[in-house]
């Protein structure tokens, strides 16, 4: 399985963010990639590649040009405005206030294209994320020419990226521009499996009404688990897209063989869906020693999370999401990747 590496994760470095309302040291840290590359090269999985630039076009097929330009130039217009450091958002348009006017403070843009406070902004951070989506338009292209599967390393993780916002530490959705690509060049069916602890908010909102991305997620219950306000069972679509989203929201601590039955009741769904494409948002905050997270699942499992993904038989795209037990990431992964591979 060959991998793309973005070497550029590196300049979104944040120090500090803010969790449940306390300044924290960062979760979302470079060493998260670097010691994922490390175990990659270890274990032999193949070449490792750089991405080629795509430009900035596929990623206006799912956000909007208004967002991206923000992003961009945010922190530069940040520090003119006399800020230090790192950006945070401190004021959102909640129910009641408009959202269709672009302000022209800095603070309000921020909460306007925002969706917590707990994702900094820094000055890499655009940088970062857009040769993240170079990134996986590289790995898409292999999977399109052929190959059975490829694997996107890169950080920020994408998935809680909507069409005009960021948060969850993701500024580009990765997955949905992969999706979009794929169908853009082709495909018919694309499928997306979101396994990270966290559901994958942007993901699902980016295709709820589309019946063209089925997107599933298995993921920590959303009344006690973030992002809190999207990821119930009932969610299903709306419109063209009734029937093609499906979520499996699990509780604290649920044991290896429930996590299991998930994935197999969502891999069901998709084998009726018959995707041309899998696309797996890979987080491994599923780890029973991640630090913000309350699954259980360890090598063997991610082992076995691998080997059941591979008997789905579809081409397979795996994109890098969360998992914040920096030391224990490598070794994760890459049981999912052999896992995979072995199958």
């Amino acid at each position: 399985m060959q991998t793309v590496f973005n070497a550029g994760h590196a300049l979104h470095a944040a120090t500090h963010e803010f969790f449940r309302g306390r300044l924290v040291p960062a979760f979302e840290v470079p060493a998260r990639a670097d010691y994922i590359l490390q175990a990659v090269r270890a274990a032999g999985l193949g070449e490792v590649l750089a991405p080629v630039d795509h430009g900035r076009a596929p990623l206006e097929r799912v956000h909007s040009a208004r967002y991206l330009d923000f992003i961009e130039g945010a922190h530069a217009e940040w520090l003119s405005t006399g800020g230090e450091g790192d950006a945070f958002p401190a004021v959102w348009p909640v129910r009641s206030l408009r959202s269709d006017l672009e302000p022209i403070s800095f603070a309000a843009r921020m909460g306007l294209y925002s969706m917590d406070s707990g994702t900094p902004l820094t000055a890499g951070s655009w940088a970062a994320a857009h040769a993240g989506a170079q990134a996986s338009l590289t790995a898409l292209d292999l999977v399109l020419a052929g190959e059975r599967s490829a694997y996107v390393l890169t950080r920020p993780p994408g998935h809680h990226a909507g069409a005009d916002f960021f948060g969850g530490y993701c500024f580009i959705n990765n997955a949905a521009v992969a999706a979009q690509a794929a169908r853009d060049a082709g495909l018919a069916r694309v499928a997306i499996l979101d396994v990270d602890y966290h559901h994958g908010n942007g993901t699902q909102a980016i295709f709820y009404d589309r019946a063209d991305v089925f997107f599933a997620s298995l993921h920590g219950d959303p009344r006690t688990e973030y992002p809190f306000f999207l990821g119930h069972a009932d969610e299903t679509g709306a419109g063209e897209g009734v029937g093609f989203n499906a979520n499996f929201p699990l509780p604290v601590g649920v044991d290896n063989d429930d996590w299991f039955a998930a994935l197999d009741a969502a891999l069901a769904r998709l084998t009726a869906y018959q995707p041309d494409l899998l696309i797996v948002s890979l987080g491994v905050d599923t780890y029973g020693g991640d630090p913000i997270s309350h699954f259980k699942l360890d090598e063997p499992e991610f082992r076995r999370m691998g080997e059941r993904i591979a008997r789905f038989g579809a081409p397979t795209l795996f994109l890098q999401e969360g998992g914040y037990a920096t030391e224990a990431i490598g070794r994760n992964v890459v049981a999912v990747l052999a896992g995979f591979e072995t199958e």
